[in-house]
């Protein structure tokens, strides 16, 4: 075998159909559209249209609504945390923070923070610093040992009122 000899297994490239170019093609005339009408033509697009009667989409009830105020928590378990000490992705002796977590691989996404859950078990006496915690998860952390930090963070409806009243109240004394 030489390299010139070399070829695809015969079937291995198929070339395009060319429509619309003649009736020996088998593709020529109508080009695999059928007759006539709108669906015959192009740039239609009529996916959800049922011909001027209320499409089901709209017909359906509706349920629910996405909460764009609702704090997005990177969910992470105390069993998975403990695996991952025991494994040395995380150090014990550290606080256990969001980009520790990142780092080990356990908090994906969570831009308001992590979210301690409690399902597992936890032996290791670690100290957490996360924006919150299930009364489950601060049970057994405490129960081994560890502690919780959650740090209050003020949103900034609140920092903007707060600098608004202390403007005031620095308005009124001069």
């Amino acid at each position: 075998m030489k390299l010139n000899d070399l070829r695809d297994n015969e079937g291995a490239r198929k070339e395009r159909m060319r429509v619309g170019r003649g009736i020996g093609s088998g593709k020529g005339k109508t080009g695999g559209r059928g007759q006539k009408g709108q669906k015959s033509r192009e740039g239609v697009s009529i996916k959800g249209f049922e011909g001027g009667q209320m499409p089901l989409h709209m017909r359906l009830p509706k349920r629910g609504f996405n909460n764009p105020f609702a704090k997005d928590y990177a969910e992470v378990n105390v069993g998975a945390i403990q695996k991952a000490v025991d494994a040395g992705k995380l150090d014990a002796k550290a606080t256990i923070d969001h980009a520790a977590l990142k780092a080990a691989g356990l908090a994906r996404g969570g831009k308001d923070g992590v979210r301690l859950l409690g399902k597992g078990e936890i032996s290791a006496k670690l100290s957490f610093v996360v924006a919150g915690a299930s009364k489950g998860a601060k049970d057994a952390v405490e129960k081994a040992g560890g502690s919780i930090e959650i740090p209050h963070v003020v949103p900034a409806a609140e920092k903007a009122a707060a600098k608004k009243g202390s403007a005031k109240k620095a308005a009124n004394k001069g």
